[in-house]
């Protein structure tokens, strides 16, 4: 009888293995599970409950170096700045502390939102500065520094005074007076169920049909000639972060079905000879994230490259001991930090502007 039930038991633990086994390679022989380690550097969100927020501290002093070194160039001194993203700071007051409504979000005739004004749970803010920034270099500040910026940024706008430490243990008390703590709208009914307690009733009531369909329309517009360039080149007004690319307009369109080996090879070489060094170039500005703040032949934040290499001609060990030190004044108020890339890849950076920035 024992016989009989050990082999009953030994039938059933390798059916349960063999279910685990088919439940963890649901892809036979694509990847593998993530380890926790690698899910705990991706499980970084915090909910407005304050889960997954880890423990740490910062002053609103401390966050101010951080700020100046890190975050000014972007948000301006104070966070007012409206030169490369919209205002954190501005349009509350000490009367929406108390409410916990922004009253200048009701008014038509405000000059714009800053993103105090329309925020609603402080986590937001820890959140999006942990995952998000610095923008050229996401996900390197520290949670002390994290919560130093986030103290900063609320003293700012008065919700915290200048000598406060916002901290794990602090932080549900400093919820309680974000200026627009109860302007978050739930009854929308854009969520299924009854946890935002919203109406039951869908946002949108819309029915399927498929039936007498009108024919796609089919656009065969095209830019004349004479017009294409009109405006400038397009492929230089986009920003070179994000993936919207212009077309060149500098060039005229291609006719449809004309092959790659029609252009001559002669030109082609002598092409692919002028444009390496400058294909490696941007490869390293990309890289280290030089483009978010600069174009080749048009201002960003700072300065284009072409507009650079013709104040600093030929000046190569110049040019590289500014990506690497940084600097302000020269080209304007926003000062530019300075920068962790390597030294090897700052000069050939620097040679490939002092020659003149060429693409």
């Amino acid at each position: 009888m024992s016989r009989f039930r050990n082999a009953v038991l030994t039938a059933a633990l390798l059916a349960v293995a063999s279910l685990a086994s088919a439940q963890a390679s649901k892809y036979p022989g694509v990847g593998r599970d993530a380890t926790p380690k690698e899910v705990a550097k991706w499980d970084i969100d915090v909910r407005p409950d304050f889960k997954g927020l880890p423990a740490g501290s910062g002053s609103v002093a401390s966050g101010q170096d951080v700020w100046e070194a890190k975050c000014a160039h972007c948000h301006g001194v104070f966070g007012e700045s409206n030169e490369v993203f919209s205002p954190l700071i501005g349009g509350t007051s000490a009367e929406d502390i108390k409410t916990g409504r922004v009253a200048n979000l009701s008014r038509t005739d405000y000059p714009g939102r800053t993103t105090i004004m329309k925020v609603a749970t402080v986590s937001t803010l820890w959140d999006y500065i942990n995952r998000a920034m610095p923008w050229t270099n996401p996900k390197t500040l520290t949670p002390d520094e994290v919560y130093g910026v986030t103290a900063f940024l609320l003293n700012l706008a008065n919700v915290v005074p200048e000598n406060f430490t916002l901290s794990d243990k602090n932080i549900a008390e400093v919820q309680n007076r974000m200026p627009n703590r109860n302007g978050m709208q739930t009854q929308h009914a854009m969520w299924p169920g009854n946890e935002f307690g919203g109406a039951k009733k869908p946002d949108t009531d819309n029915k399927i049909c498929m039936n007498d369909c009108k024919p796609e329309a089919k656009v065969a517009s095209f830019l004349p000639d004479f017009a294409r360039n009109a405006h400038g080149n397009l492929a230089e007004q986009n920003r070179l972060v994000g993936q919207q690319r212009g077309a060149d307009t500098t060039k005229p369109e291609p006719k449809a079905g004309t092959p790659v080996s029609a252009v001559p090879a002669a030109t082609a070489v002598a092409a692919k000879a002028e444009n390496s060094e400058g294909k490696a170039a941007m490869a390293l500005l990309n890289k280290h994230s030089c483009t978010a703040c600069h174009g080749v032949d048009k201002k960003i934040v700072g300065p284009g490259f072409n507009e650079v290499a013709k104040k600093y001609a030929g000046k190569v060990d110049y040019l590289a001991g500014k990506i690497k030190a940084g600097g302000s004044g020269v080209w304007g108020p926003i000062p530019m930090p300075p920068q962790t890339l390597p030294s090897a890849d700052a000069q050939k950076i620097a040679e490939w502007i002092s020659k003149g920035a060429s693409k």
